[in-house]
C-alpha cells in the first residue's frame, strides 16, 4: 500500500459535489473529460487522500474503451465494454461526476436491465504494449467471434450451433 505524503491524510470516502453519492476506495467512477464532447472516463478508485487545505485527490486505475486501445474497437466489443488497464493516475476528486458499476462479463450477461451506469470488463490491458490478458477468449458461434452481448444470437435447431442474427436492411 502506498504511503501518504507529508501534509496529506488518507480518507475513507468522498461525497460527489452536488449529490449525496459517496465514493470509497474500490468504487468505480465516471470522471469528467476536459473535452466535454467525449464520454466520461471510467476509473476504479484505489485511494482517497486530503491535504491540509482540504483538497481531495483520488488515485485511480483507468479503464480503457476499445477505441482508446491499440488496435481499436472490433466487431465483438460491446458498447459497454471496458478494459482494466495498468495505467494509474492521481486526479482531483472534483472531476468525479458519478458512480458506475463495472461487472464481470458473466454477471453483465445475466443482468435483467442494463442501466446507463452499467459496464463490463473481460480483459486487462497493458497500455504501453497493447497486450491483453487473457490474450484470447472463448468463441460462441460458427463464425468464431467472441460473444458480443449487444448482438442477438440464436441456436440452430439442427446442429445446435450458435450464430449471430444479422438484421435485414431497412427498406
Amino acid at each position: 500500500m502506498a504511503k501518504t505524503r507529508p501534509g496529506r491524510k488518507d480518507v475513507d470516502s468522498y461525497t460527489i459535489r452536488g449529490t449525496n453519492k459517496i465514493v470509497r476506495a474500490g468504487d468505480c467512477v465516471l470522471m469528467r473529460p476536459s473535452d466535454t464532447s467525449k464520454p466520461p472516463y471510467v476509473a476504479r478508485v484505489e485511494m482517497i487522500e486530503q491535504d491540509n487545505r482540504n483538497n481531495v485527490k483520488v488515485r485511480v486505475r483507468w479503464y480503457y474503451r476499445p477505441e482508446e486501445s491499440i488496435g481499436g474497437r472490433r466487431q465483438f466489443h460491446g458498447a459497454k465494454e471496458l478494459f482494466l488497464s495498468d495505467h494509474y493516475d492521481v486526479q482531483s476528486a472534483h472531476t468525479i461526476e458519478g458512480k458506475c458499476v463495472v461487472h464481470s462479463f458473466k454477471n453483465y450477461t445475466k443482468l435483467e436491465n442494463v442501466g446507463a451506469e452499467d459496464y463490463y470488463c473481460r480483459f486487462e490491458y497493458k497500455a504501453a504494449s497493447g497486450a491483453f490478458t487473457p490474450d484470447r477468449v472463448a468463441v460462441y458461434c460458427k463464425c468464431e467471434m467472441p460473444y458480443n452481448p449487444d448482438d442477438l444470437m440464436v441456436q440452430c435447431e439442427g446442429c445446435k450451433d450458435w450464430d449471430y442474427v444479422i438484421p435485414a436492411p431497412a427498406e
